[in-house]
């Protein structure tokens, strides 16, 4: 089987990170690279296999990591810079270009550096296009403080103090949050974080934080917040409740029309007539309860028994009007 996507980038960053960084201890190298120590060795003895064509022994990447400490011996060609092609310079201008559009998603001035630089790169046979200026940012070429205070939070994983806008009460609440990452969706940026006041994950967008404050104190989300990303097309509003629900299989048409997100791959399944669980994010009980009444038991709330209690003494009492 072949390394999933996130993996191989990594694969190919790590021969160049400890060709510079020769003797590192193995649990400093994981604490950089933001993955764990046994992940780590895992990665080297997967590069430890790999190398050149032919596959003698000459001819594979020599690792030592045995000892706690990482060194590289040969490296098969792999701490050279890799040259970009046209397209896939092109494809790089064209998405830090877009990311510049989006308010808060990058240092403005960072990403224009980096477009300057590849533009370099490529030469004048590149067609140039002008780069934003304004975008969703105040100030123009200068980064919004507020945005730069909650990208610096999320790297330190410090907590935050917040003043923010919801849309949908129209009301203005202060929040400590404890920020998880950023995520960007539609020309959005927002910041999934704990929320300690709502006890629970939420999504907060960018533009609608009037101020942040990055607190003395460390990050403390739970370790079940970090392990499922929150998704930004179901709530830019941080104050929704949503439900895990459970799908029978024929039902699995709604995701394409409910605000619903999948707790698991939909296509990773190992068994097609098993249900699917999911998140639903759903704006009052009273509308919950009648969404899932309509699917007669096809579609089941399985994380609040207030819900669950609700649909049923709904539904006897539908059934003793017809008594």
């Amino acid at each position: 089987m072949a390394p999933r996507p996130d993996r191989f980038s990594r694969l190919l960053a790590l021969v160049p990170y400890f060709a510079a960084r020769r003797g590192i201890a193995l649990e400093q190298a994981a604490r950089d690279l933001g993955i764990t120590p046994r992940q780590l060795t895992k990665d080297l003895e997967l590069l430890f296999v790999c190398g050149l064509p032919g596959h003698f022994p000459d001819d594979l990447i020599d690792l030592q990591f045995e000892q706690g400490y990482v060194e590289v011996g040969f490296t098969a060609g792999m701490n050279r810079p890799l040259s970009l092609t046209s397209t896939e310079a092109s494809t790089m201008l064209v998405a830090l270009r877009a990311l510049l559009d989006m308010p808060g998603a990058v240092d403005r001035a960072a990403a224009r550096r980096a477009i300057a630089k590849i533009e370099q790169a490529v030469g004048a046979s590149e067609k140039r296009l002008p780069v934003p200026t304004g975008g969703g940012d105040e100030g123009g070429d200068s980064d919004n403080p507020t945005y730069a205070t909650i990208r610096d939070a999320v790297r330190a994983e410090r907590a935050l103090e917040i003043r923010y806008y919801s849309a949908t009460r129209d009301s203005v609440t202060e929040r400590v949050v404890d920020p998880i990452r950023l995520q960007t969706m539609d020309g959005n940026t927002y910041l999934e974080a704990w929320c300690r006041s709502s006890d629970g994950v939420r999504l907060f967008r960018f533009d609608r934080v009037e101020t942040a404050t990055m607190l003395d104190e460390p990050a403390t989300p739970p370790a079940e917040a970090l392990a499922h990303p929150q998704s930004a097309i179901l709530s830019d509003n941080p104050d929704l409740p949503s439900a895990e629900i459970e799908i029978d299989p024929d039902e699995l048409w709604i995701l394409d029309y409910y605000l619903v997100e999948p707790l698991e791959p939909v296509e990773n399944r190992t068994d097609p007539d098993a249900p699917l669980r999911a998140r639903l994010v759903y704006g009052s009980a009273d509308w919950l309860s009648r969404f899932l009444l309509g699917f007669g038991g096809r579609v089941r709330p399985v994380s609040d028994p207030g819900i669950a209690d609700m649909v049923a003494s709904t539904a006897a009492a539908a059934r003793g009007r017809y008594q």
